[in-house]
């Protein structure tokens, strides 16, 4: 692909961002730097897992993005109950009323769409959440000896209250490693909570016209793909990986806080969504400060931290922190 077919596509996403946000802003206010992050994740081909309080919009947050983007959405509200046939699907047993003759077929669960909005998913059981979470690497449902493709674009966008934790089901790490991103969604300033009381309590209905389509998000999600990475990024977001391991970094302070870190699919989500920063800011590449910009919700929720980390309230961002601005060198 030459230079100005890249300049004219990289134009072109540009501008459908900006009426996306301004699509976004008519329905949601405040939560610039959540709804960056999902865009970025929806054209990285990413997953992300939003956490935050009650009440701060998140559920509007996804299925606004949805319908902005002509996408089908459904959403799962995860309860302890809720089983894997729920989710997926189930075969059902059928008569053909000519022959009188039985057979199953399978009749298609709520996953079946392009957004998924799984609310609340630490509430479900270990086998729900393990169902769920297989879908979202393989992008096919296997039930009954059969595989069923699922919808392309796909994304699950799971969120997670973290105040309420009495009766839930905390990921394990190595299920947390499936999202591309961990997205912080907190309460909007004083000025923005006046403006969501004024829209809230008066006639308003919040209404998105669809102007995108999945041709249109595939086609996204192809340019990111193709977008070149200098070898320097590269290293560096390589690096930046393998120095939150204590097993290999011999920093004092990373050995004494943290227990595991992140893997290889840690580096592979930084670069893409490197990448995916750096064409919506109007760059053709990307350089290691879109690396940066990025790391924080694509490491934190990958990393398991000591025993002491935790009684000394030191957090997994602190740590990316120190590490980009002490330890990592910018080559």
């Amino acid at each position: 692909m030459d230079r100005e077919q890249v300049v004219r596509e990289a134009e072109a996403l540009r501008d459908l961002y900006r009426r996306l946000r301004e699509r976004l802003a008519q329905v949601i206010v405040g939560q610039d730097e959540p709804l960056h992050y999902l865009a970025l994740s929806l054209f990285g081909r990413g997953h992300a897992l939003l956490i935050g309080p009650p009440g701060v919009a998140k559920t509007l947050m996804v299925s606004s993005l949805a319908q902005a983007m002509g996408l089908s959405f459904h959403r799962i509200q995860f309860t302890p109950d809720l089983m894997p046939a729920d989710i997926l699907g189930t075969e059902m047993l059928q008569i053909d009323p000519e022959t009188g003759r039985r057979y199953f077929r399978f009749t298609p669960g709520p996953i079946f769409a392009h957004v998924i909005l799984a609310d609340e998913i630490n509430r479900a059981s270990p086998k729900t959440q393990s169902a769920l979470l297989e879908a979202m690497q393989e992008r096919t449902v296997s039930v009954g000896g059969q595989s069923y493709p699922l919808p392309d674009p796909f994304f699950v966008l799971a969120t997670q209250n973290p105040i309420e934790q009495e009766g839930t089901y905390p990921l394990p790490e190595a299920q947390l490693d499936r999202f591309m991103f961990a997205i912080f969604v907190g309460y909007p300033t004083q000025a923005e909570e006046m403006e969501i009381m004024r829209r809230t309590t008066a006639l308003w209905e919040p209404q998105i016209e669809p102007f995108l389509s999945a041709e249109r998000i595939l086609e996204v999600q192809r340019l990111v793909r193709r977008m070149p990475v200098a070898e320097n990024v590269i290293r560096y977001a390589v690096e930046l990986a393998r120095s939150t391991r204590p097993q290999e970094n011999k920093d004092p302070f990373i050995k004494e806080h943290v227990s595991w870190g992140v893997g290889p699919r840690a580096a592979q989500f930084l670069l893409i969504a490197a990448k995916t920063h750096a064409l919506l800011s109007g760059k053709y590449a990307p350089d290691v400060e879109d690396v940066q910009r990025v790391a924080i919700p694509v490491l934190r929720h990958r990393m398991v931290l000591s025993y002491q980390a935790e009684a000394e309230g030191i957090s997994p961002e602190r740590i990316i922190r120190y590490l980009i601005e002490e330890k990592v060198p910018v080559v």
